[in-house]
């Protein structure tokens, strides 16, 4: 644990949602099963693994203690999520977290809650894929995009905040959707359209809607009823071609330690082989791993002119 303790020890205060531990990476020995960040005003710290009593009070007393130095006279707001790939316990340790509870990046508006579910409404490990595409979108003022598996729509409020014109953002839960609604709202955002399907039923609506000068895909490396990366990939690529325009670009992401950057390269390869392949984006330095091919893979494809 004292690799953590050492960063919070050093912590700086946050303005923007940021990852600031990522024990995950293998780097830190002893600290594979944490993570901290920050989600201003409030800390979360994230485990994959029981911590006892003893442990949670250590780390509770350290960010007390650097919350003193860094915010004198405010009090400390921490969460902790306890979890593995399919459930999550989270417990407020000390403060209080806002209601509603809207953080920022980069200048956008994101609305979080760490008090329930596995996910917060933000993944913070996508940062530079969110840049991308706004950078994206300033380069090619009025683009229309598909945002895939869209989640809280953060892809969107990037793209439209960029300069593109409209964005389909698809996602089987609507519930998630609400969430996007919500997000283009705290940016003040037009030009956002929501779609409450699932993907693979829904092919001839898209076609219908096409083309696209970006699709973007940031599906879950496995969810049963929704989508399994080994086998739902290929269906996926292969539509690909028919859903962009000339010059278009897809970003596609796999966040598997299991399954590595070439296993999506090949399947493209394989499944639209018209697609160039452009680069594979960084992720930001705080995920830097042990071994880069079980980190996020967050990768560029553009159908030829």
């Amino acid at each position: 644990m004292q690799a953590l303790l050492d960063t919070i020890a050093t912590l700086q205060r946050p303005h923007d949602a940021a990852r600031v531990f990522h024990g995950r990476s293998g780097r830190h020995p002893g600290c594979e099963a944490l993570a901290l960040d920050a989600y201003p005003p409030v800390w979360l710290l994230t485990s994959y693994e029981p911590q006892t009593d003893e442990a949670l009070a250590c780390i509770g007393a350290a960010l007390q203690a650097r919350w003193d130095e860094i915010a004198p006279g405010e009090p400390l707001s921490w969460v902790y999520q306890e979890r593995d790939e399919v459930r999550a316990s989270n417990r407020l340790m000390a403060g209080s977290v806002p209601d509603p509870h809207v953080v920022t990046e980069d200048g956008a508006r994101y609305g979080v809650h760490l008090l329930r579910g596995l996910n917060h409404g933000l993944f913070l490990d996508m940062r530079e894929g969110r840049r991308w595409v706004r950078g994206w979108a300033r380069q090619a003022p009025g683009g229309k995009v598909l945002n895939l598996f869209a989640y809280s729509c953060a892809f969107s409020v990037a793209a439209l905040q960029g300069g593109a014109a409209e964005v389909h953002n698809l996602d089987m839960a609507s519930g998630a959707l609400q969430l996007g609604q919500r997000n283009h709202a705290l940016n003040s955002l037009a030009g956002g359209r929501f779609l409450a399907h699932d993907l693979f039923a829904t092919w001839g609506k898209l076609k219908r809607l096409a083309p696209f000068d970006l699709v973007i895909a940031d599906p879950p490396s496995y969810q049963k009823g929704s989508f399994v990366a080994t086998k739902d990939y290929a269906r996926l690529a292969r539509r690909l071609p028919e859903l962009l325009a000339p010059g278009g670009h897809a970003l596609l992401c796999l966040n598997s330690p299991r399954l590595d950057s070439a296993f999506l390269r090949e399947t493209v390869e394989a499944e639209a082989p018209g697609l160039r392949f452009v680069e594979r984006l960084a992720n930001p330095a705080v995920y830097a791993d042990v071994d880069e091919e079980r980190s996020l893979k967050v990768m560029v494809f553009e159908q030829p002119a």
